[in-house]
This record gives C-alpha cells, sequence and structure tokens, in this order.
C-alpha cells in the first residue's frame, strides 16, 4: 500500500486559521479585518468567518476601543503550556531549591494570567513559622510582587486596559489601592529590576520578585522569596535576599537562553 504524502491531508480552512493567528507576533499586537484580509490574500468575509471562529474559542480576542484584533488567553495558556513543557518547571527547582538552602525562606516559581499571579512551583522552608501557598493558587497581581514585575514591563496601553478592569481593593493598610500610586511603584520596580510586596496582600507577610526571561528576552515569569516581616526586615532584604532573587531570576533566565 502506498503511503499518501501527509500534505494531502490538510485541512485548508485550518490552515488559514493558523496563518490568521501566524501574523500576530512580537512587532505586531492587533489587526484588523482589512490588513490581515491583504496579508492572507483572502476575502474580507473569509477573515471575518476565521476571527469570528477563533474568538468563539478565546484564541482571538476584539479590542473594543479600536476594533481590531489580538491574540486571546488560550493563545496565552498554550505558550505557557509549551514552556512547562519545553523546561521552565525541571529548571526552575533546583533554583528555588538553592534559594531555601541558602535564606531558609519559601520561594516560589509564578506565572501572570488573567490579572492574577499563579504559583507553578514552591519549596517550603522547614521552619515552623513560614509562608504557605499551594501549586495553582491565584492572587491579585497588583499586591503581589511576581505580579507586579509583569504588570511594570506592560505597555501604558495594556496596563490602563488592565487598571480599568480590575478593582484595586485594598486588602492591608499598606495595599496600592489607586492607580496612581501603583503606577508609581510599578515604574520602581522597572528601574531597581525586582519587585517588593511589603504586607500589601497578607498582614505580617513580605516578598520579592526578580523577572524570568526566555531566549526571545520575554518575561515568562518570576522568581520569588516571602516569608514573616519579622524576619523580613529591611535590612536582611536588601543586603541578602534582594541580591539572592535577583542572582537566582539572572541564573533561571540562563537555563532558559536568555542571552547574557
Amino acid at each position: 500500500m502506498v503511503k499518501k504524502d501527509k500534505s494531502e491531508y490538510i485541512i485548508q480552512a485550518v490552515s488559514h486559521a493558523l496563518d490568521l493567528l501566524e501574523q500576530f507576533h512580537d512587532d505586531v499586537d492587533e489587526l484588523g479585518v482589512t490588513e490581515l484580509s491583504k496579508r492572507l490574500k483572502l476575502h474580507k468575509n473569509n477573515v471575518f468567518r476565521l476571527l469570528a471562529t477563533l474568538e468563539s474559542r478565546g484564541y482571538i480576542e476584539q479590542n473594543k476601543a479600536t476594533e481590531n484584533y489580538r491574540l486571546g488567553l488560550k493563545a496565552l495558556e498554550l505558550g505557557q503550556t509549551f514552556i512547562k513543557q519545553m523546561g521552565l518547571l525541571r529548571q526552575a527547582k533546583p533554583i528555588l531549591e538553592d534559594i531555601v538552602e541558602d535564606c531558609n525562606e519559601t520561594s516560589y516559581v509564578a506565572i501572570y494570567k488573567e490579572h492574577h499571579t499563579v504559583y507553578l512551583d514552591v519549596v517550603e522552608t522547614s521552619l515552623t513559622v513560614r509562608v504557605v501557598s499551594r501549586v495553582g493558587s491565584r492572587l491579585p497581581a497588583y499586591c503581589t510582587a511576581a505580579g507586579k514585575v509583569h504588570m511594570a514591563h506592560m505597555n501604558e496601553e495594556e496596563l490602563d486596559d488592565l487598571l480599568s478592569n480590575i478593582k484595586l481593593i485594598q486588602h492591608t493598610p499598606t495595599t496600592l489601592s489607586s492607580p496612581e500610586a501603583l503606577k508609581a511603584e510599578l515604574a520602581k520596580v522597572r528601574e531597581q529590576g525586582y519587585a517588593f510586596d511589603d504586607e500589601e496582600l497578607d498582614a505580617g507577610v513580605r516578598c520579592l520578585a526578580a523577572p524570568i526571561r526566555d531566549y526571545t528576552r520575554r518575561i515568562v515569569g518570576a522568581i520569588s522569596i516571602s516569608g514573616p516581616s519579622m524576619r523580613l526586615d529591611n535590612d536582611r532584604v536588601d543586603k541578602e535576599l534582594v541580591p539572592l532573587v535577583l542572582k537566582a531570576a539572572a541564573d533561571l533566565s540562563t537555563r532558559l537562553g536568555y542571552p547574557k
């Protein structure tokens, strides 16, 4: 029996849908129907049907302000799955363990998803008094160190869109609950290269985090260190933990192909 060439099994509509998705890359955040029609050499009606199908499944979403289209959260989820499969967690585990061995505080690797910080892995300290978080926990990004790392590197439009879609709840007296205060903090994060959560989500808990970048130079997550405020005093944070988390994030980024 003669095997058919795999190209004979290609479904043209699926191929067109994938071609459409591939139009969104580093330099292109949003595209309209007319531009997509030109790029794909397809009639606008066909492009609109493709967009409607992809939008219904969450792979494409429309910016209501511009009426253009951009990648949706489902595309992000696939990308995150790929990252995990390609070794983010495998590479992160020994680094998290080294952090705990060095400072005896709980360490995490986290990603940003749908306005939240999501913990992918946690290595806890053996100390009786410690911060406990489960893998898969979702916390508001604006009041966590890992979340602020990601938010700090959004462009102005993305950040304004985010802030217009979430409520900045005052969880503790130190929570940054105004857009102005949060934006000022995010500017500081960009300048110093790490983020700090000063009891902004839970009273008595402090946390710091630094960005993880991959070979594309994109931020794919954050490494963080968390502990009781009584142990994470300012002097220890500045002299011991900031250098530690920055080095850990740099080491993991290098393992993921980020150029030195």
